[in-house]
């Protein structure tokens, strides 16, 4: 019989590192990520959700099986990544910007969804309220305190009168936008005149009509106009027309100056939802989060351009004055 133990022994030791191997398996996470198109603002809030699972402990290569997908701006496209990603059933979605959400949000009421980059995900119809929705959704906004972007409007060009906004009408961050500008800029002597830009590549054209009709043209975080910023910024440039943002990465591209989300910080936020739910939690019992850390950037360089003279106050408030 003593032939036999050698072959016993190392029976259970096989055995005896499957049971090892099992938990750890077990503890195996999956997160896929999709973005309706890349620029810097969306790719800075997918780098944060990954930042935030590592400080969480969920590691690719060890316990955390990542994904990402971009639709490149078309919503055709990002409908056939949900549908996908749904298909490979991982433990949390995560969608950033609005199309990308509605479009995971249409193909499961299952699979945990956690947007981000989203202005108004009631609008979007992603939640019933900002209260914890009892679905398979929740997620943080980028939603910006209209007022104080009225506000920056008049200290960069404190005569304006006449503001011209190109966006996309099919983007429902960018119509809530509108809607509410449309309301709010007459209380300050203000109103909007509207260009539509339905594709990236009519952001140019749009920008251009405005010219003779504008003081200034202010943008929000319409994915369309912010993928193809440069074009707006040479109409601002060529047509001495200030141009004012939501989004600070924007100022890096040619903008004067915007007061808007870290879009890091943004993405670290939503990270830390999404780690909630691979530890255990629902998502329908996490209320809809917004970001309550704002920072101004100011480009004197593009002032000088689209010509405009910023006062030594506002540059005194910039967290970032690029030159």
């Amino acid at each position: 019989m003593n032939r036999f133990r050698p072959v016993a022994a190392a029976l259970g030791a096989v055995l005896a590192a499957a049971a090892i191997a099992a938990p750890a398996a077990a503890q195996q996470k999956s997160v896929a990520v999709v973005a309706i198109v890349e620029h810097p603002a969306l790719d800075a809030a997918r780098d944060g959700v990954r930042e935030a699972l590592a400080a969480a402990g969920f590691k690719e290569g060890q316990n955390l099986r990542w994904q990402y997908q971009s639709a490149q701006g078309n919503t055709g496209t990002a409908a056939q990544i949900a549908r996908k990603f749904v298909g490979d059933r991982p433990d949390v979605i995560v969608a950033i910007a609005t199309p990308a959400a509605q479009a995971v949000a249409a193909a499961t009421k299952q699979v945990p969804l956690v947007y981000t980059a989203v202005t108004d995900p009631v609008a979007a119809q992603l939640v019933p309220s900002w209260e914890p929705s009892g679905t398979n959704v929740t997620g943080v906004s980028d939603m910006l305190a209209l007022d104080k972007q009225v506000e920056l409007i008049r200290q960069v060009v404190p005569d304006a009168k006449r503001v011209g906004m190109v966006y996309n009408p099919g983007e429902a961050n960018s119509a809530v936008v509108v809607k509410q500008l449309q309301a709010l800029l007459p209380k300050s002597g203000m109103t909007l005149v509207e260009a539509a830009a339905p594709r990236t590549v009519d952001v140019g054209s749009a920008a251009r009509s405005l010219i003779g009709k504008v003081d200034v043209i202010y943008t929000n975080t319409d994915n369309n106009v912010v993928s193809a910023y440069e074009a707006l910024v040479k109409v601002g440039n060529d047509a001495k027309i200030p141009l004012v943002a939501s989004d600070t990465d924007s100022v890096k591209r040619g903008a004067i100056a915007a007061l808007g989300v870290n879009y890091r910080d943004l993405g670290v936020q939503t990270g830390q939802v999404v780690a909630r739910i691979l530890k255990g939690e629902q998502p329908g019992a996490i209320a809809s989060e917004t970001s309550s850390k704002l920072e101004l950037f100011v480009n004197r360089t593009a002032a000088q351009r689209q010509g405009v003279t910023l006062s030594d106050a506002l540059l005194k408030s910039a967290a970032q004055v690029i030159e």
